[in-house]
C-alpha cells in the first residue's frame, strides 16, 4: 500500500508545475523569481521582493493569488499611512457601541506595496500579525485566516524619502529575493504582449485546502542530521565575534544570522527538494536557498562598501 504523504508529494509535483505554467503566461522573464516566491509560500513564509518600478513584481504578487484563489489585499505604504489602516480600529455604530472595523490585515495575501515608504511606527503594525498570524487592538486579540503571507515590495535605488526596515521586521521575513531586468528577448516577448490586444487570464490550479495540506506535507519532511548541521553552521559562521567565524566574515560583516536563519534554511531547503522530486532535502538544497534566506540578514559594514563587497560574494565565500 502506497503511504498517503507521497501520493499527496506526487500530486504537490504536478500542482506546482501547473501553476509555474499558469503564472508565466502573464508573467514573462521572471522564472526564477516565480519560484522563489511559490517556494516561499508552500514554505509558508513572508517574502520581500526588491527591485526598480516597472518590473511586475505587484502584477506577479496578484497573478499567484488568482491562481491559488486566494484573497489579495494591496496596502501602498506611504508616509502618512498609520497602524489602524492596516488592522483596523474600533468605531461606534449606529447604537453608539464600539465595533471592530477589520482593515486589509484580514486577507490571505498582503501585498505591502513600498513598504519602505511608511514610518518604522506603522510598519511594525504588521510584526505581530506576521509572527503570530493575529493582531491584538484594545486588548482583544483577533485571528487572521489561513494561509496568511505578507509579500512586500521594496524599491532599492530610491531612498529618499524612505525608512529603512527595523531588523525586527526584516528577520521575518523568510526570503529576500532580487527581482533584476529580464533578458532581451524576453522584454521583446513583454512588450508584443503587453501593448496589443491580449485578454489571456489565469485560472485556479490549487485551493485553499490543499494549499493548506501542501504546507502541512512539507512541515513533515524528514531531514538527515548533517543537513541540519550545515545549515546551523552556515547560520553560525556568519557571527563576527563567534570562534566559529571565518576570517573573511569578520572583516566585512557587522553582524550575523540568527536562529531563524537556520530554521529557515532548512524549511525552504524541503520545499526545494520535493519541487525537484524529493522526499528529503540534501546539502545542494540548502545551497539552493541559501542566498535568498541569509541576504536580508547580513549587516555589512564600511570595509565592505568601501571593497564593492556585496552580501552575494560574502553568502558564497561560506559555501
Amino acid at each position: 500500500m502506497i503511504d498517503k504523504n507521497v501520493l499527496i508529494a506526487e500530486k504537490f509535483i504536478k500542482s506546482y508545475d501547473d501553476l509555474f505554467k499558469e503564472i508565466t503566461k502573464i508573467i514573462i522573464g521572471q522564472d526564477k523569481v516565480v519560484k522563489d516566491v511559490l517556494s516561499c509560500i508552500f514554505s509558508g513564509g513572508h517574502c520581500l521582493i526588491v527591485g526598480v518600478p516597472g518590473l511586475a513584481k505587484t502584477l506577479m504578487v496578484k497573478t499567484v493569488s488568482e491562481c491559488l484563489s486566494l484573497d489579495f489585499k494591496r496596502i501602498q505604504f506611504t508616509p502618512d499611512l498609520i497602524p489602524s489602516d492596516i488592522i483596523g480600529a474600533e468605531i461606534l455604530d449606529n447604537n453608539k457601541n464600539l465595533i471592530f472595523r477589520k482593515g486589509p490585515i484580514f486577507s490571505n495575501i498582503i501585498l505591502a506595496d513600498e513598504i519602505n515608504r511608511t514610518s518604522p511606527k506603522t510598519q511594525s503594525a504588521l510584526l505581530e500579525a506576521m509572527q503570530e498570524k493575529s493582531v491584538t487592538v484594545s486588548g482583544q486579540k483577533y485571528k487572521l485566516s489561513k494561509p496568511f503571507f505578507v509579500l512586500a515590495t521594496q524599491n532599492p535605488i530610491e531612498q529618499e524619502g524612505t525608512y529603512p526596515l527595523p531588523e525586527a521586521q526584516l528577520d521575518r521575513f523568510m526570503f529576500n529575493v532580487i527581482v533584476d531586468y529580464p533578458l532581451y528577448d524576453d522584454e521583446v516577448s513583454i512588450i508584443k504582449k503587453t501593448t496589443s490586444f491580449d485578454n489571456s487570464s489565469v485560472k485556479q490550479v490549487i485551493s485553499n485546502e490543499e494549499l493548506l495540506s501542501y504546507q502541512d506535507l512539507i512541515s513533515k519532511i524528514p531531514v538527515p542530521d548533517n543537513v541540519y548541521k550545515y545549515a546551523v553552521d552556515i547560520a553560525v559562521r556568519t557571527r563576527p565575534n563567534t570562534k566559529y567565524a571565518t576570517e573573511y566574515v569578520k572583516n566585512y560583516i557587522n553582524w550575523g544570522a540568527g536562529p531563524r536563519a537556520s530554521q529557515y534554511l532548512i524549511i525552504a531547503a524541503k520545499c526545494d527538494a520535493l519541487v525537484n522530486g524529493k522526499f528529503s532535502p540534501d546539502i545542494e538544497n540548502v545551497q539552493n536557498v541559501v542566498f535568498n534566506v541569509l541576504r536580508h540578514r547580513l549587516v555589512k559594514n564600511y570595509k565592505a562598501d568601501a571593497e564593492g563587497i556585496t552580501l552575494d560574494n560574502i553568502i558564497s565565500n561560506l559555501l
